[in-house]
């Protein structure tokens, strides 16, 4: 007999608690990313990203929205992987932190961005009726998403995977069970 897995299936909504810093309202993404297997079922050099569509269907993007009160900023990384592109892994160290203009909303937003080593894919997910996500390689998803501070988070990943000598000492992973997410 197999363990099912409970996921919430219900997004946050609203931003009423809601992180803000300066009168930037802080968003908190992740890169997920992957090895990708090659055919004899080895895993091999090459990295692949998630990217995701917005909820209008317009435009490629990595997961990320607002950093609420109640969380550590990785918890965040790792619940919006969960409700936009039902992943789940391993939240590491930070690639950085944007300042960017939301098109939307005409205000500046400040964005930090994380890599996500994903360890699982779930077929059901919060936000899988108003989202596709699509595994890329690295080129094709630099050039797919529309965000340009999501592009240098994309860099940071990919110097930081290729360079071991760029590593952190202390290499900082965050593993959170789906339970605690709800």
């Amino acid at each position: 007999m197999g363990v099912e897995k409970m996921v919430c299936l219900a997004s946050r909504t609203g931003r009423q608690f809601q992180r803000y810093n300066k009168g930037r309202r802080q968003v908190v993404g992740c890169v997920p990313y992957r090895f990708k297997l090659s055919n004899d079922g080895k895993i091999s050099d090459e990295v692949e990203v998630l990217v995701i569509s917005s909820q209008k269907g317009h435009a490629l993007m990595f997961p990320k929205g607002g950093w609420e009160l109640d969380e550590s900023v990785e918890e965040a990384a790792s619940r919006e992987c969960l409700e936009e592109a039902g992943v789940v892994g391993n939240v590491e160290h930070q690639l950085g932190k944007w300042d960017f203009l939301s098109k939307s909303r005409g205000t500046y937003y400040e964005g930090l961005m994380f890599p996500m080593l994903v360890t699982e894919q779930l077929e059901l997910w919060p936000e899988q009726h108003v989202r596709q996500r699509i595994w890329m390689n690295v080129t094709e998803a630099r050039e797919a998403c529309r965000d340009w501070w999501m592009k240098e988070a994309l860099d940071v990943l990919v110097e930081r995977l290729s360079s071991p000598m760029n590593q952190p000492k202390e290499e900082k992973t965050m593993s959170i069970s789906i339970e605690t997410m709800c």
